[in-house]
């Protein structure tokens, strides 16, 4: 790393301290993750901070939204918070990156940001569906790639590999429907962490 990426560095952490001064203890960490900053924040302030990034940081594009389910991470302990909520945000106008985290128990709501960035719909659409994260106040919050009966959140760690029911056309009906799913599910390959069990 040369000395221009090291202030680069140095300065984002520091804009964002003007961040922990403005929310205070809404801001739970902030860090320096491998490709951008990370800033953790508590799930009621998440509207205002986003707020605050895009009108006064000038992270004015929501690249990306998505959920994570830490259920089976070795680093996770029981009664955390099972998901993480990450926002990754773009300032084209100053080149810089952002990561924006929020942590969730399993029946905690998140508040939506679709007032900040529009974009937020269909991302927050794809958390609610494949995780069952909930975002408080969206405007459509409804599934939006599975099919219309689907029942669960195929993205959770304790979701079954094979499903839990099976479509097929029955030729009586002349319609799809949808059975009980008679495989079992199987380990074929253990789960392996980078950095953890590869030595």
């Amino acid at each position: 790393m040369d000395m221009s990426e090291n202030n680069q560095e140095q300065q984002g952490l520091l804009a964002l301290s003007g961040l922990q001064e403005e929310f205070g203890e809404a801001v739970q960490s902030v860090r320096e993750g491998v490709d951008c900053p990370i800033v953790v924040v508590q799930r009621d302030a998440i509207v205002d901070v986003c707020h605050y990034l895009k009108s006064q940081q000038g992270y004015e594009i929501l690249v990306d939204l998505c959920g994570v389910d830490m259920s089976e991470h070795p680093s996770y302990v029981q009664g955390d918070a099972r998901f993480e909520v990450v926002y990754n945000l773009l300032s084209v106008e100053h080149n810089k990156r952002l990561r924006l985290k929020v942590l969730l128990s399993e029946r905690e709501m998140v508040a939506s940001v679709v007032e900040v960035w529009p974009t937020a719909n269909w991302f927050e659409r794809e958390a609610f569906e494949m995780y069952g994260i909930i975002f408080n106040y969206h405007p459509d919050l409804r599934r939006l790639l599975t099919d219309y009966g689907f029942e669960g959140h195929p993205m959770l760690k304790d979701f079954p590999l094979t499903g839990r029911a099976e479509m097929f056309f029955d030729e009586d009906q002349w319609r799809c429907v949808y059975r009980p799913n008679q495989l079992e599910n199987r380990m074929l390959i253990q789960r392996t962490w980078p950095g953890v069990d590869r030595g």
